[in-house]
């Protein structure tokens, strides 16, 4: 059986210092996800980018990222964790540059699908590092909450930053923001996290890299080519297929090869499958809420770049409370279902609120209601969900697992992102073919359109929450007693009463 080179469980020495510097690669992943949003009409304006196209500006990282993750969370076992964590840090940093210096739309999509390949890389590395770090129940908790509050709360805290860079840089310095984190990190994870790899000889499993990333780019090109073609057309209707066949093939080729780049045994755990499902579903609607309300506080209500980053703090501040506050205490006391679900459902009720909105509604009244409500929930769901997705797999596994949680963020992401900005821009175009031209009706318009989304979103959320309602079957945790950690002897896994 494959062993790691890693310190004993709970005891890696100065694993608090280097959660730091862990949090730092994963707040900037994050932020990259995010710190766009806010600078995307400048960058639509700057680059004659079309309404249609706009989405790839976030889906090119998201699905670079997503799609080649599983690969980088192998990579991370066979070479070495902390290796593999210092080289993408650096690639991800030219990939920014790259990006900052863009003169068209296509360098700029280019750049994007850098800097999501290099991040696929340094995601599974560094939060395995993190899983092999961090093994009995209550130091486990503290980390994933921590780790949780990073994922669910950098995405309001890109968008907060790229206000504040469009408004008073340019939206340029949205990408080269990345240099400075990255070079704190390097030299911090390089004087002090331990290496720890995966013994054995480097197998990796290229027609499965090649199948589910060509499968998830058709699907989401599918999505986003639907709003001009229509859903019904020649192209978006073989395309989906032609992705639907492709992901079938990569599931038989999974249960084929001697080294599959998702083992089955990865995910055939039913807790394990809801969490993934429950990242997935969330981070499909968070990234459309940042859209949503980031065009509907700029476009119908004429704020600022940086007065829409300000807009979105309190949903920073809920975030922070619900993982740091409620999720961390009580991750190892309660069934994770039992905060998922309520996470999920509140998540529905904030994208709900989104159909009160018109273009005269008070911050107050609207947004801020409908980002309280989605950041609790959010703040429910992340840190339980990665905790869950991660949890009793072998260490030799650690980095593909870690891997397929950012997979389900990232595609989720993606598809999310293209499939519900797809919908609120033909309805934008509905509402505008019926009601004639004129700048309060083009206001109105855009509103009616992410109210319609909102409400896709909501009942998908909610009908994830039932899936994972009947699917998480893990109760409550229970400590062992009489062992330090509450660890299995010799293990690090933490004990769970079982049905």
């Amino acid at each position: 059986m494959a062993t790691t080179k890693a310190q004993a469980p709970g005891v890696a020495p100065r694993r608090w210092g280097a959660l730091f510097f862990i949090g730092l690669a994963q707040l900037m992943i994050i932020l990259d996800g995010t710190v766009v949003n806010i600078a995307l009409p400048s960058i639509q304006r700057d680059l004659a980018i079309s309404d249609g196209d706009r989405q790839w500006i976030i889906t090119a990282y998201t699905l670079a990222f997503g799609g080649l993750l599983l690969l980088g969370g192998r990579i991370a076992d066979y070479t070495g964790r902390k290796r593999a964590f210092l080289i993408a840090l650096v690639g991800f940093t030219a990939a920014s540059a790259l990006g900052g210096a863009a003169t068209g739309f296509e360098m700029l999509l280019v750049a994007r699908a850098l800097q999501g390949g290099f991040g696929a890389l340094l995601g599974p590395s560094a939060l395995s590092l993190l899983t092999v770090m961090f093994t009995g129940p209550k130091e486990r908790a503290k980390a994933f909450g921590i780790w949780g509050g990073i994922a669910a709360a950098g995405g309001t805290f890109g968008l907060l930053a790229g206000g504040a860079l469009t408004d008073y840089l340019d939206w340029r310095w949205c990408l080269y923001v990345n240099i400075p984190i990255a070079l704190v990190a390097v030299i911090g994870g390089y004087a002090i996290l331990t290496e720890s790899r995966r013994e054995g000889r480097a197998r990796f499993d290229v027609p499965g890299v090649l199948l589910v990333t060509g499968g998830l780019v058709a699907i989401v090109y599918a999505t986003g080519r639907a709003e001009s073609d229509g859903w019904d057309s020649a192209t978006v209707v073989g395309l989906l297929a032609a992705g639907a066949v492709l992901l079938a093939a990569f599931a038989l080729v999974e249960s084929r090869v001697a080294e599959p780049l998702l083992p089955p045994r990865v995910i055939a755990d039913r807790t394990r499958g809801a969490a993934y499902l429950a990242v997935g579903l969330a981070g499909g609607a968070m990234f459309a809420a940042f859209l949503f309300m980031t065009y509907y506080l700029q476009v119908a209500k004429g704020y600022s770049p940086i007065r829409t980053g300000v807009a979105f703090l309190p949903m920073t501040l809920a975030v922070l409370v619900s993982a740091g506050g409620l999720a961390t205490r009580l991750l190892p006391r309660a069934a994770p279902r039992a905060l998922i679900v309520p996470g999920m459902l509140l998540g529905a009720a904030g994208m709900l609120w989104m159909l009160t909105l018109d273009a005269g509604t008070s911050y107050a009244a609207g947004v801020l209601v409908a980002q309280l409500l989605f950041g609790l929930g959010a703040g429910l769901i992340m840190p339980v969900a990665i905790d869950y997705a991660t949890h009793g797999v072998d260490q030799g596994d650690s980095g593909v697992a870690s891997a397929g949680v950012n997979t389900a963020q990232q595609i989720g992401s993606s598809i999310g992102i293209a499939l519900l900005n797809t919908i609120a821009t033909g309805a934008t175009a509905d509402y505008l073919a019926s009601h004639g031209g004129g700048p309060g009706t083009a206001r109105q318009a855009v509103v009616e359109g992410f109210g319609t989304a909102s409400a896709w979103a909501a009942g998908i959320l909610f009908a994830g929450a039932v899936v994972v309602a009947v699917l998480m079957n893990t109760p409550r945790p229970r400590q062992q007693a009489g062992t330090e950690h509450g660890d299995k002897a010799g293990t690090g896994e933490p004990l769970l009463a079982r049905p």
